[in-house]
């Protein structure tokens, strides 16, 4: 059933119903609010101007429309929304015409009904190239990698956890090549194997892929990656694959860029729709860290046959300790730390006494 939705400053027309799947007649999925949110975050808070942009697989257009009617004039130049579906291409047309007076004349625009790879493959190349499919972006990579320009960005989104969180561990070796961890830090490990896989397609076309800004959240992962075109900086990306916690090979660098998140979230606090702006701080709080992994607090306690203290206490009993601390992300439950594990379990037994 298509309804009118609100997004941002636009509105469009879309298919709503209870369960989101690719049987929709034209995909669109409001749980990626964020996603979308935090790529025109991030699209604002980089210096790239007049970039090429493709949204490879559109659906209804919000992603497009959105970085038109939001994005400031100079940061577009030109963009290619591509859908398969002659469905779907019809409706992003019809979003478009409704959200005119917001896009204006902001850039050159280009609605194709093609096979994402052709596309890709056919074009000269994109400073700005966004993956978000319904799975696996596997797909997609080659291609987009190879069209992606020095100093572009690619954002992948997958949307395949259970094989990235270890729910299906050979599906996870197959589509990833790597071990998952189906434990506590599962997300995180998740995360940082499809950062992995993306970096090693690239790095057959001598092109470094950096994580600049990358989460989890709710059915999905989504990382950004700033481009740039060298072997040696190829040879030092692989470097930090490795082991954590059993599992993996997995990416061991950080996860985002700091100062980039430090702008999209001073951008962030501008906003004038409504915005999950305590996510985004927590991923900018554990950022400072650059810790790989966490501690989850219950399964520490359960593994001790403890009671779960306050976390406000933790965090007293940390800083009197002088250790870096800071919740994540990825568990209501989680402490990132530089705090030996045999440490905070004393801790935890402390706060637990009666």
């Amino acid at each position: 059933m298509l309804q009118k939705i609100k997004e941002g400053t636009i509105t469009i027309t879309a298919p709503v119903e209870e369960k989101v799947s690719k049987e929709l007649p034209v995909f669109y999925n409001p749980a990626m609010k964020f996603n979308r949110d935090s790529s025109i975050l991030l699209l604002k808070a980089i210096e790239n101007k007049d970039m090429m942009v493709c949204d490879l697989l559109a659906g209804t257009g919000i992603r497009s429309i959105r970085f038109l009617a939001e994005l400031p004039k100079g940061k577009i130049e030109s963009i290619t929304i591509n859908d398969n579906s002659e469905e779907a291409v019809k409706l992003t047309k019809k979003n478009m015409a409704a959200n005119r007076k917001l896009i204006g004349k902001k850039a050159k625009i280009k609605v194709t009904t093609k096979d994402a790879s052709m596309l890709l493959l056919e074009s000269t190349g994109f400073d700005y190239i966004d993956i978000d499919p319904f799975g696996t972006p596997n797909p997609f990579l080659d291609a987009a990698i190879r069209r992606l320009a020095r100093d572009g960005i690619l954002a992948v989104t997958a949307t395949d956890t259970s094989s990235l969180a270890g729910t299906y561990p050979l599906v996870c070796q197959r589509r990833y090549w790597a071990a998952p961890d189906p434990g506590s830090l599962k997300h995180e490990s998740g995360l940082r194997i499809l950062i992995r896989k993306v970096q090693l397609v690239a790095a057959q076309y001598e092109k470094s892929l950096t994580p600049i800004f990358s989460y989890a959240k709710e059915h999905y992962m989504r990382v950004f990656f700033k481009c740039e075109k060298s072997k040696s900086k190829s040879d030092e990306i692989l470097k930090l694959h490795g082991r954590f916690n059993n599992a993996g090979p997995m990416w061991l660098g950080p996860l985002c860029d700091q100062e980039l998140v430090e702008k999209m979230y001073s951008l962030a606090t501008q906003l004038k729709y409504d915005f999950d702006g305590r996510f985004l701080q927590l991923i900018r709080d554990e950022n400072k860290l650059n810790i790989v992994g966490f501690y989850d607090i219950h399964d520490l306690c359960n593994k001790n046959t403890l009671q779960v203290p306050a976390f406000d206490g933790i965090f007293a009993e940390l800083e009197k300790r002088r250790c870096k601390a800071a919740r994540t992300h990825f568990s209501e439950y989680g402490i990132r730390s530089d705090i030996q594990e045999v440490v905070l379990v004393r801790i935890l037994k402390s706060l637990a006494k009666p």
